[in-house]
């Protein structure tokens, strides 16, 4: 089965915000999603429901032998095993300790009740757009072709504060 390129984002807001980080990562790897590249850690300010801490974002670029609802699987329960909580006791967009985003994965293009591919909401997201053009900056989304760094115009105005590459 040959290797799919995925782009993930991870973000926390909740605890140690760089060991959750890390222990994402860890997780990935753990689980034969093999990390290719990183951005550095962004600081960045909450968009949604504001009165929260500020979060921790980076984007990476991996390979999987997963399809993309597995993958998706995956991830649900790798934040599940590092604390997220989600359902009746879960602020929706509030904070958490854990988030791994699928943002693209290849060029598939999917829509279903559980996952959207292109993510839905990742041109609107500085804290996304900005890590992933720093990893591959002539990226094109699968669905127009448009290069994704053309996007970070439009959400100039979000705040975020690029911290340290990651190690």
């Amino acid at each position: 089965m040959p290797l799919k390129r995925v782009f993930l984002g991870l973000g926390t807001n909740l605890g140690d915000r760089d060991a959750n980080l890390h222990r994402a990562l860890s997780a990935l790897e753990a689980e034969r999603i093999h990390v290719l590249r990183k951005s550095s850690i962004y600081e960045t300010e909450p968009q949604d429901v504001k009165d929260q801490p500020w979060f921790l974002n980076m984007v990476v670029e991996c390979e999987t032998r997963y399809f993309p609802i597995q993958l998706l699987s995956v991830l649900n329960r790798i934040e599940r095993d590092l604390g997220r909580e989600r359902g009746r006791r879960a602020i929706p967009k509030g904070p958490r300790l854990i988030d791994v985003d699928i943002l693209l994965f290849g060029s598939v293009c999917i829509e279903t009740p559980e996952l959207t591919i292109p993510h839905p909401r990742m041109l609107n997201r500085r804290f996304v757009l900005e890590p992933l053009v720093e990893i591959a900056p002539d990226l094109r989304l699968p669905t127009n072709g448009k290069l994704i760094k053309d996007a970070l115009v439009k959400v100039s105005a979000q705040q975020i504060r690029r911290r340290e590459p990651a190690s």
